[in-house]
Formats: C-alpha cells, sequence, structure tokens
C-alpha cells in the first residue's frame, strides 16, 4: 500500500494529528496524508488528503523521506512517502483527527507515534535530518 504524509511547518514546529478514538491504530499520532489512490501522482494524493483532512490548500514541496514497514495486523505492507508541504496555519481546520499539535522536532518523540513513523521521527527530534 502506498501512502503520503506531510510535513508542515511552521514557526520552527511540525503539525502532528492523533489518529480518532475507534479508529484504526486509535489515539496513535501521525502526521496528516493517506492512501494513494490509483492513477493518482503522489502529489495530488497528498494535497487531496490534506484538504479532506484539514480543510486547507497546500503546496506539495519535495519527497523529504521514504520508510517501509509491515503492520501485523495489515496484509500488505506500507510504503510511506514524506514530503514538505505549504499551508496557511491559520486556516487548518481538524476534520478527522482526536486532536493536531504542533510540536517541535525535539519533542516528537514525546507522543507514540505510529512505527512506520518512528526512524523519521528519530532523524527530525536528533537534528540530523532538517527540513
Amino acid at each position: 500500500m502506498l501512502v503520503v504524509a506531510a510535513l508542515i511547518q511552521s514557526e520552527g514546529k511540525l503539525l502532528a494529528c492523533q489518529r480518532r478514538r475507534g479508529a484504526p491504530f486509535e489515539l496513535q499520532w501521525e502526521f496528516p496524508g493517506g492512501k494513494v489512490q490509483p492513477g493518482e501522482s503522489l502529489e495530488a494524493a497528498l494535497a487531496r488528503e490534506l484538504r479532506e483532512e484539514l480543510n486547507v490548500e497546500a503546496r506539495i514541496g519535495r519527497e523529504i523521506y521514504r520508510a517501509g514497514h509491515r503492520y501485523p495486523q495489515m496484509a500488505d505492507p506500507v510504503e510511506l512517502v514524506f514530503f514538505t508541504a505549504q499551508v496557511r496555519p491559520n486556516q487548518i481546520s481538524n476534520r478527522v483527527f482526536e486532536r493536531i499539535e504542533w510540536r517541535a522536532p525535539e519533542t516528537l518523540m514525546e507522543l507514540p507515534f505510529l512505527e512506520a513513523d518512528r526512524e523519521l521521527i528519530a532523524l527530525l527530534a536528533s537534528g540530523k535530518l532538517k527540513l
């Protein structure tokens, strides 16, 4: 399964999103994004997902990181592609998450992120990967 996610930065902080109670992987944290539909480019899929989840028009930037992960509860492995994205932070409207928070990169490891995101979180928190 191909999934895209956005690293949205404002004033040195990144937008982190908590999955809703009752959803798969409930209450775990992630970066906004979602599944790529057949025939959709990665950038178009991410722009669509950000409209659906946060009600924003985003300018999708460069690919920043790729990760592969196999969750025991899923039949297919996940290939996750992270991009930078620019949005107007004051226009963000949380449509699907339990909570959203702006977090300094070094504090991201305090949150229980999805397993597929943890390598990236460690790189961001350590300062080894800059946006």
